[in-house]
């Protein structure tokens, strides 16, 4: 379990962090801007979930979500080596994947057809929803660069968990929106 007693630690002040495994990194380090990603995308949920009101099965469906995405953190900051730890790391793994497709299936079975693409608007709760999906897909863009870096590792599984939980933000988002019926679509060349 984890123990903080005491919230600061001085040992950042020379711009460095601590993984959880492996030597300090520097705060702008791809794998920490990963990771870091991720903790604002569970942020941005959280203010999402303030406004989930009559949405008992989105909030439940974005609570186990939050904690998923401390086990993603836990991932990216444990990297992969060929060095054997004293413990198991904690990996996000494939059931919490397909957990996620089972959800983005259940939501997208009531929803109205797509016509146009969606402008994030809509609800309060759309719309943080929305906000929330596009920090996932920041978070992804990391991930998929620290993945092409020399000697960095990112698993298949949290790629796939990263890519998915957009794509369960974006038919959470437009749930929240009458189950498709209040999005607010793009009118190509509307404004010219």
């Amino acid at each position: 379990m984890v123990k903080l007693n005491k919230i600061y630690t001085k040992t950042g002040d020379d711009g460095t962090t601590g993984l959880v495994a492996g030597p300090r990194r520097l705060k702008h380090d791809l794998r920490v801007e990963s990771y870091g990603t991720v903790d604002e995308t569970n942020s941005a949920i959280g203010v999402a979930r303030l406004h989930m009101g009559d949405m008992p099965e989105i909030d439940a469906m974005l609570m186990r979500i939050q904690n998923d995405l401390f086990d993603l953190g836990a991932d990216l900051s444990t990297p992969e080596t060929d060095e054997p730890l004293p413990y198991e790391p904690l990996r996000i793994t494939d059931h919490q994947v397909e957990r996620l497709e089972h959800d983005i299936d259940l939501l997208n079975a009531d929803l109205e057809p797509l016509k146009s693409f969606v402008l994030p608007a809509g609800s309060a709760a759309s719309a943080h929803l929305h906000l929330a999906r596009t920090i996932a897909r920041r978070a992804e863009r990391l991930m998929v660069a620290l993945s092409r870096e020399k000697g960095e590792r990112v698993s298949p599984a949290a790629l796939k968990y990263v890519n998915r939980l957009s794509d369960l933000l974006f038919v959470a988002a437009r749930y929240a929106n009458d189950k498709g019926r209040g999005d607010v679509l793009w009118v190509p060349g509307k404004n010219r």
